[in-house]
């Protein structure tokens, strides 16, 4: 029973529970961010270059199957077919994703941060040293000479 006890305990802390939240959040968030990226910003990065579409750069590495229906220059349709390929195009396209992802979430917390965090008084000046130490000290430095 020790073991379930601990394991209940563990459950019952508000951590995991944030945790949970914070997973399930951050999947749904995790689709917004591929939108923005697939629809929004590659769209105007690949009009900025001529109108490329980064997920048909890749190099195929196999050979198209027979009875392969698709378009041989299409990567989507390739990959459907199970051709092995060395999609760059697609990867770019997922870094650009994860970079945004990243930014968003560091402001965040960033802005988090700015808000949870109290200012820390300034340090008092010193209090002024009470005459019978100065006077101690005068009679001290009296004394080594």
């Amino acid at each position: 029973m020790g073991l379930i006890s601990e394991f209940k305990t563990f459950i019952n802390r508000g951590n995991v529970m944030d945790l949970a939240v914070g997973v399930i959040i951050g999947g749904a968030f995790a689709t917004i961010t591929k939108s923005l990226t697939d629809d929004l910003i590659m769209p105007v990065v690949g009009w900025i270059f001529g109108g490329v579409d980064f997920s048909r750069y890749f190099v195929r590495l196999g050979a198209i199957p027979e009875g392969f229906k698709g378009n041989p220059q299409s990567y989507a349709d390739l990959k459907a077919a199970g051709v092995a390929m060395f999609g760059w195009g697609q990867f770019l396209t997922v870094m650009v994703n994860f970079l945004i992802l990243a930014f968003i979430i560091f402001l965040l917390v960033r802005t988090m941060n700015r808000l949870t965090h109290k200012e820390e008084p300034a340090p008092a000046a010193p209090a002024p040293t009470p005459e019978d130490i100065v006077l101690l000290r005068e009679i001290r430095d009296s004394l080594k000479k």
